[in-house]
């Protein structure tokens, strides 16, 4: 019931998820990003572990064909979820199980997967595949909110508007940005109003947040 981007960028490293639904809180549940690792999407009926377990996988090391599997023999409600997968390399791949909502779908890009369920029609992930592509010189957060306003534009979600979220991590564990719209009569040009807030009144400040020195992990 969700039409999502999960991406990374080429130039970089920035890795992301941007996702809009007709139900609350939708970036409580469906983005799940880690810095040098990977994001993942997961949605329809949502399984958190799809993103839990996915991201841990990535993080030791196996392919996104292979998390696919993984994730998919292990859910025996596979064929209700929608997910995808990018990696810190910029592999991706999507699954959309048989028995989500129509119109429902996803298509893979160079870096990036755009998936929907319960939409009004394919018009809305095509556009979305098209703005991404067509903004490669934009930063990934600006980008991933051009394509969630595309993707709007285009239909959405066929049940209606109600929340949005934008997750971004760059080089950091803590996010370079993580906003969300909870509940809205138009989530997405909200978001995009947030970010625009915060671009006047946080990204200055965070800009000069503490680095993890190399080599100081634990």
């Amino acid at each position: 019931m969700t039409f999502s981007i999960t991406a990374r960028c080429q130039k970089t490293g920035m890795l992301g998820v941007a996702v809009s639904t007709a139900r609350p809180a939708v970036g409580s549940l469906v983005p799940y990003v880690k810095a040098g690792v990977g994001a993942i999407a997961t949605q329809a009926l949502v399984n958190p572990f799809y993103g839990i377990d996915g991201i841990k996988f990535l993080a030791e090391g196996l392919s996104v064909d292979e998390i696919l599997e993984q994730l998919v023999a292990a859910d025996s409600d596979c064929e209700r979820r929608q997910f995808a997968i990018v990696d810190r390399f910029g592999n991706a791949t999507g699954f959309t199980g048989k028995e989500t909502v129509p119109w429902q779908g996803h298509l893979i890009g160079n870096q990036f997967v755009v998936a929907g369920n319960m939409l009004t029609g394919p018009e809305t992930i095509e556009a979305m595949f098209e703005t991404f592509q067509a903004l490669e010189n934009v930063s990934l957060p600006e980008r991933l909110l051009a394509v969630l306003a595309s993707g709007q534009e285009a239909g959405g979600d066929k049940r209606g508007r109600q929340s949005a979220a934008l997750y971004v991590v760059h080089e950091e564990e803590y996010p370079l940005v993580d906003i969300r719209v909870d509940e809205h009569e138009e989530p997405v040009k909200e978001l995009i109003r947030v970010y625009e807030k915060c671009q006047e009144n946080l990204f200055p400040y965070t800009v000069n947040l503490l680095k993890r020195k190399e080599g100081s992990r634990s």
